[in-house]
């Protein structure tokens, strides 16, 4: 018989746990969840939920969006983008234009989209036209613009590649000696699209309970349960907690997608740096759609903290989950989703956002003071 969240979560209460245990979440969608359910107010308060790298709009580097606004602003075109990059600022002079939404409200052909067909569509629509498709996402959202790519596009098509791979990040942070979290739920997208194997050297070689978690209360209570149960028998194990999408393998079609039409590349992540094979570039054989390559770089070397976040923004801190959001200096008071300074406030997927939909909660799960 199947057992509803609210068994879990009793089963979790009975757990005899030795004081606390840091759980980190690598998906925006279940930090969403997480919040919605007021899950971190339900369980014990040995449990503490962290929020970890799982907002590409959050991570993308700042020097992408500059470029994607400069093409938009200065070039004769059309730039079409997903809806959650359109607000995301850069550091510029207040009087310059900060965002893409900043450089459509000046005049700028600037178009949101909800998936690569809609950029097709943009181009097919208007043939002498040059449409720049900026694609800022993990593997996810990576492997549908993959088949985009493989299945041909339009001559005036070109794109402006931001896509990044979870799992390098949360990589580095196992291995850099700082590790803030006692065990893992790792992403079921991701894990659906490329398969759980990666992801279990983190119980392997760094002996860290992991579960792989869907996106509703019951298979994240599943997953919490998973780690804690590793945690207290000291056999950290990666357990697929979401077997109805998660297969060995992954999804075979788009894994080759990926392979056929990029390579993995070392890649920058916005006020963190450059991580090892964390990103994605086209083969030479999509040059002539690569916007790198086909149109002008538009970069700037006398801007400084080219690729940092604002002056105040913790955003980076956050993502590594090494403060949480309502810790960031600026978190409801000089950002806030009207007005953010930092990314991480954008998106839906970007954790300050989450937090202040969900109320303002703190780490306790009470509201913000």
């Amino acid at each position: 018989m199947r057992r509803s969240a609210a068994d879990w979560l009793d089963r979790i209460r009975a757990l005899n746990l030795p004081g606390k245990v840091r759980i980190m979440n690598v998906c925006g969608g279940h930090e969403r969840s997480i919040t919605r359910a007021g899950l971190r107010h339900a369980l014990p308060p040995e449990i503490e939920l962290i929020p970890g790298p799982g907002c590409p709009v959050c991570v993308c580097p700042e020097e992408d969006v500059h470029l994607a606004i400069q093409l938009a602003m200065r070039e004769d075109l059309t730039l079409a983008t997903f809806g959650d990059m359109l607000r995301v600022p850069v550091n510029v002079r207040k009087s310059e234009v900060r965002s893409l939404e900043q450089a459509r409200a000046a005049g700028a052909d600037v178009v949101p989209v909800a998936s690569p067909q809609e950029a097709v569509e943009l181009a097919r629509a208007a043939p002498g036209r040059r449409v720049v498709f900026f694609a800022a996402g993990f593997e996810t959202t990576t492997a549908p613009v993959a088949a985009m790519m493989a299945q041909g596009v339009p001559e005036n098509l070109a794109l402006l590649l931001s896509g990044r791979r979870t799992f390098p990040a949360v990589g580095m942070l196992l291995s850099s000696g700082e590790v803030g979290f006692d065990a893992l739920i790792a992403p079921g997208h991701v894990c659906t699209v490329m398969g759980p194997e990666e992801w279990e050297v983190v119980a392997t070689s760094y002996r860290v309970p992991a579960a792989i978690a869907g996106f509703d209360s019951e298979s994240l209570l599943v997953a919490i349960h998973s780690v804690l149960r590793q945690t207290l028998e000291g056999r950290p194990r990666l357990d697929n907690c979401y077997p109805a999408l998660v297969q060995p393998g992954g999804n075979p079609v788009a894994r080759r997608l990926l392979s056929e039409v990029m390579v993995v590349t070392d890649a920058a992540w916005r006020g963190i740096g450059t991580i090892a094979a964390s990103g994605y570039a086209l083969r030479p054989a999509f040059a002539v759609h690569d916007a790198r390559k086909v149109l002008p770089d538009h970069a700037e070397a006398g801007r400084r903290r080219i690729g940092e976040m604002p002056a105040g923004c913790d955003c980076a801190a956050v993502v590594l989950g090494r403060i949480y959001p309502d810790q960031c200096r600026i978190f409801g008071a000089a950002c806030t989703p009207r007005t953010p300074v930092g990314p991480c406030m954008v998106s839906d997927e970007g954790a300050c956002r989450i937090w202040w939909s969900g109320g303002g909660r703190s780490r306790s799960g009470q509201a913000a003071e």
